[in-house]
C-alpha cells in the first residue's frame, strides 16, 4: 500500500493511495490535484546518508571505492514534500540531484545480522539528496554544508509498505530534468545492499522506528539550475518532482519556507 500525508482544506492529512486517487483517513475520497501541498510522506527520526554507494558514481567522482560505508546525517530540517521548491542557494556554481531508495526502519534494533536485517524495514520511499558540489571539500569527511540546506531533502510522495516492493536489491532509478533523461541505475548495483547497510549502521547506533536510511545515487549528477524541474522515478514508489527556485540574496532558503512544505 502506499501512504501519503498532505494539506487539504488547510489541515495535514493522511491518506492511501487508491485507483490513483488518494483515500483519507476520514474515509473521504479526493483526486491527486486536490491535495493543497504534499508533504514528506511520514516523520522520520533521524536520517542517515551514504556518501557514496554505487561503483559508477564514484568513478565518475574520481574517487575510489570505499572500504566500508561512508556515512553521514542528513538534517531533517532539509526535508520538503513531493511539489515543493527546492531553493538554489548563495556560493553555488554547481548544484545537483541524486536519486536514491530510501530505507526506512520499522522495528528497533542493535548489532542486527544482514540476514535478519529485512525483517526491519517497514517500507521505502524515494529521496533527492540534493548536493552544492562546490561545498564538497572531502568526500570522506561528512558533506554537512554540500547536503544539509533548508529544502535540500525532497521525499516521498508515497511511503510504500515492505510487502509491496517484490525485490527492493532489484529497483531501477531514473531522474529527468525539464524532461530530460539524465540519470538511471539500479539498486542491484550498490556496492554496499541494504542488508549489509542495516549489520554496519546498528553495530554502533541503534537504529530506531522510522529512522531512514538514504542508500546512495548511482552514476548521472548533472548541474541543475533555477527554474529547472526535477523528477525522481523508482519502480513501484512513483514520481517525486520539484522546482529549484532562486534562493540568492533573497533570505528565502535560510527560513522563508511556510510550515507545511516541511514537516
Amino acid at each position: 500500500m502506499k501512504h501519503a500525508r498532505i494539506i487539504f482544506e488547510g489541515r495535514e492529512r493522511t491518506a492511501t493511495v487508491k485507483d490513483d486517487q488518494l483515500l483519507l483517513s476520514c474515509g473521504r475520497t479526493i483526486s491527486m490535484d486536490e491535495a493543497e501541498a504534499w508533504l514528506p510522506p511520514l516523520k522520520p527520526n533521524k536520517m542517515i546518508g551514504l556518501a557514496l554507494n554505487y561503483a559508477d558514481h564514484a568513478e565518475e567522482l574520481g574517487l575510489d571505492k570505499p572500504a566500508e560505508p561512508v556515512l553521514f546525517i542528513k538534517p531533517n530540517s532539509s526535508l520538503v514534500g513531493h511539489k515543493a521548491p527546492v531553493y538554489y542557494p548563495d556560493g553555488a556554481t554547481y548544484m545537483h540531484y541524486e536519486n536514491e531508495l530510501a530505507v526506512v526502519i520499522g522495528r528497533e534494533g542493535r548489532n542486527i545480522k544482514a540476514k535478519d536485517a529485512m525483517k526491519f524495514v517497514s517500507g521505502y520511499t524515494i529521496a533527492n539528496d540534493v548536493t552544492v558540489r562546490d561545498f564538497v571539500n572531502n568526500m570522506y569527511r561528512p558533506p554537512v554544508r554540500a547536503k544539509g540546506h533548508d529544502t535540500f531533502g525532497p521525499l516521498g510522495p508515497y511511503f510504500v509498505d515492505a510487502a509491496d516492493i517484490p525485490d527492493p536489491n532489484n529497483l531501477e532509478l531514473r531522474t529527468y530534468v525539464n524532461g530530460e533523461l539524465r540519470q538511471q541505475g539500479n539498486t542491484k548495483n550498490l556496492i554496499y545492499t541494504i542488508s549489509e547497510l542495516i549489520e554496519f549502521i546498528s553495530s554502533f547506533m541503534t537504529l530506531e522506528v522510522n529512522d531512514i536510511i538514504w542508500t546512495g545515487t548511482p552514476k548521472g549528477i548533472s548541474h541543475i539550475h533555477p527554474g529547472d524541474s526535477v523528477r525522481l522515478e523508482i519502480d513501484y514508489i512513483g514520481s517525486l518532482e520539484n522546482k529549484i527556485l532562486d534562493g540568492r540574496n533573497t533570505g528565502t532558503a535560510a527560513g522563508g519556507m511556510k510550515h507545511e512544505q516541511q514537516l
